[in-house]
């Protein structure tokens, strides 16, 4: 079951779930919007080897914004550290951000529960685009678990607080 706009304000203050920072006026219905920190990782070679460790340029987005184009990906993250030891999260886009052409969580929308951390966003536009730090770009939704958890999540892609880059080539 998704949790309500007002149960992720009452779970926030309970401490079951972690965002950080919080901004009440940042709620919906059933989901809370999270914005856009200010460092994109910019992939430098045009052919990506899952072998190896992808290498990429970090970009501090400006005032005035950084376009994005079409013939890339990007991995950028979340200002709020996000997360719960009783919830799994969703991450998703908004569908204001989808209307301007940008695929926001390609793949990686599931986040595991017990791990509170900025999350790496997979960015891919189909057109140029400006982004901004600080802009509410994706959502966040919270769901009950159904069965007894066992183990909470304690890999590698739990403890960032940067855009992280795929770590695949390790075990290939």
């Amino acid at each position: 079951m998704i949790l309500s706009g007002p149960k992720i304000d009452e779970e926030v203050n309970n401490g079951n779930i972690t965002i950080f920072p919080f901004c009440e006026y940042l709620l919906n219905p059933n989901s809370y919007n999270y914005r856009l920190d200010k460092t994109v990782l910019v992939p430098q070679d045009s052919i990506i080897d899952p072998k190896e460790a992808m290498k990429y340029t970090t970009v501090e987005i400006p005032e005035e914004g950084y376009i994005l184009r079409p013939d890339k990906f990007y991995l950028a993250n979340t200002l709020e550290i996000i997360g719960s030891k009783k919830y799994t999260t969703t991450l998703i886009g908004r569908s204001s951000i989808g209307r301007l052409g940008l695929f926001l969580q390609i793949t990686a929308d599931l986040g595991h529960i017990g791990t509170s951390h900025k999350w790496t966003l997979e960015l891919h536009c189909v057109q140029p685009l400006v982004i901004y730090f600080n802009m509410k770009i994706g959502q966040v939704a919270f769901w009950e678990n159904d069965g007894k958890i066992k183990n909470l999540y304690s890999g590698e892609y739990g403890k960032c607080s940067l855009p992280t880059i795929s770590k695949i080539y390790k075990i290939l």
